[in-house]
């Protein structure tokens, strides 16, 4: 069964395996000029013109997968040798066009971009052109389009341009490091940095017998995740890999779900704090918005804090389908609490590095959480669990009006309308990935699927409510 969705994921995977084995082996930087040629063997170009240029893009793949570049805040970069295949993008004039009299395309555009040829078949000066779309809604025939390249439709918060040689760039005021471009990319142009070097070193020291105890802690989204294999696999998979104990980030959801019900109950109006790109895109974009932010911990924050305040001697890894989770981690607020972020992509990558071959393991179990935190992962989750901390926690009588947001276009439309007041919902559950975190850009595998996945997790769970499950920490 295939690992991945696309071709582009394979190829990140491979570097990502190929830097993690070299680190394990500590020969890392002795054969860092040796990774490009191990990934692109031979002299027969696959992907690009030439052996040399596919050799050069992998090396700066390579850089991304050691940290990147560390001037650079966001965890979110662009490999420009690599961003050249696409068209430059604009509106454009079809074959659809008719030649027609009535020349409304030429009248529309105030900037004298529209021109005919003989045949009166319309052209666009792309010199001229400023992209106002006029000339496309007055053509009778839709004969004029607007092509994006893929990040620049990806990125929903128009945080993506392009520069003077026409690679994509990123504005770091803008994005929110939710990785949607990362995956869209068809070149694989753009990628997460990766810190699975320091999982490594930490998980090194841990087996030289270092005075701490290495936490894994999951987001409920694994349930939908590496389906070539069972759950419980990748579980003892986990523990193969050197880490002491695996813990739900579901049973910090349940933590949040109900401390956040209070909250909410409290001050008639909340935004959830639990998705980072959601929380940022606040930020960055509806400031004044920021007060209604829930002033809990994401659950994974929520529950490393936990362990660290029960456990002195831990060190706790997040691995989950989140880019902006890397960002996440480095917040003052969250940086004692969580040491390292990966991907679902980059633990495959480890247990490759280590020749571990889940699906001939014996079954772990994960049973910390409750339902309600497991479906934190697929959209509408979290105001379910909100409404059942509402009900166990003696609140009922508050009467709960979410607004679910799936993907951050509808995320945009509930803050734009709440900034007017024309809002009607007190609580606003945003998720920039569509779908929720199994649409994360860190998933293995992205599809309607994964909410069945999700849903059937939840009710395999133990605990049927928040209030039992969170008992057990007490």
């Amino acid at each position: 069964m295939r690992k991945f969705d696309t071709k582009i994921q394979h190829l990140k995977y491979k570097v990502l395996r190929e830097v993690a084995r070299q680190a394990w082996n500590d020969t890392l930087y002795d054969n860092l000029l040796d990774i490009p040629k191990l990934i692109v063997p031979g002299k027969v170009p696959t992907m690009r013109c030439c052996v040399y240029k596919e050799r050069a893009i992998v090396s700066e793949r390579v850089k991304l997968a050691m940290g990147g570049n560390k001037e650079n805040p966001n965890v979110i970069e662009v490999i420009d040798i690599a961003c050249d295949e696409c068209p430059v993008g604009g509106y454009e004039v079809t074959n659809a066009c008719r030649g027609c009299l009535a020349h409304r395309c030429e009248d529309v555009c105030r900037f004298g971009a529209i021109t005919f040829d003989s045949d009166h078949a319309a052209h666009i000066d792309k010199s001229k052109c400023k992209e106002c779309g006029q000339c496309a809604k007055v053509c009778p025939y839709t004969a004029i389009v607007s092509r994006k390249r893929p990040c620049q439709n990806a990125c929903k918060v128009k945080a993506i341009s392009m520069n003077e040689n026409k690679a994509a760039t990123i504005d770091n005021d803008k994005c929110i490091s939710c990785g949607a471009c990362v995956y869209q990319c068809p070149f694989g142009a753009i990628m997460d940095k990766s810190f699975m070097l320091n999982a490594v070193d930490l998980l090194k020291k841990s087996s030289e017998g270092r005075n701490y105890k290495l936490y894994a802690v999951v987001a409920p989204s694994i349930s939908s995740q590496f389906t070539y294999a069972k759950l419980g696999q990748v579980v003892t998979g986990i523990k193969e890999l050197g880490f002491h104990t695996v813990v739900e980030a579901a049973l910090g959801a349940d933590m949040v779900a109900l401390a956040e019900s209070k909250e909410l109950a409290e001050k008639g109006f909340l935004t959830s704090s639990c998705c980072p790109a959601f929380v940022e895109y606040i930020h960055k974009s509806f400031p004044e918005l920021e007060p209604f932010v829930s002033h809990n911990l994401s659950p994974m924050a929520a529950i490393a804090k936990y362990i660290k305040e029960t456990d002195e001697n831990a060190k706790v890894i997040f691995i989950g389908p989140c880019t902006a989770k890397k960002a996440e981690v480095q917040k003052e607020s969250v940086k004692p609490y969580v040491d390292a972020a990966l991907t679902f992509e980059e633990l495959q990558a480890l247990f490759d590095s280590r020749d571990i071959d889940i699906t001939t393991l014996e079954q772990g179990v994960l049973d910390n959480a409750s339902y309600f935190g497991r479906i934190f992962a697929r959209c509408g989750g979290l105001s379910d669990a909100v409404s059942e901390g509402l009900k166990e926690q003696g609140l009922d009588g508050f009467e709960l009006k979410p607004c679910s947001c799936d993907g951050i276009e509808a995320c945009r439309t509930a803050l734009i309308k709440k900034s007017k007041n024309l809002l009607d919902a007190n609580f606003i559950e945003g998720m920039a990935c569509s779908g929720g975190c199994i649409g994360g850009a860190g998933c293995l595998t992205h599809g309607a699927k994964s909410k069945s996945d999700v849903d059937k997790y939840g009710n395999e769970a133990m605990e049927k409510n928040i209030s039992d499950a969170v008992a057990v920490l007490k």
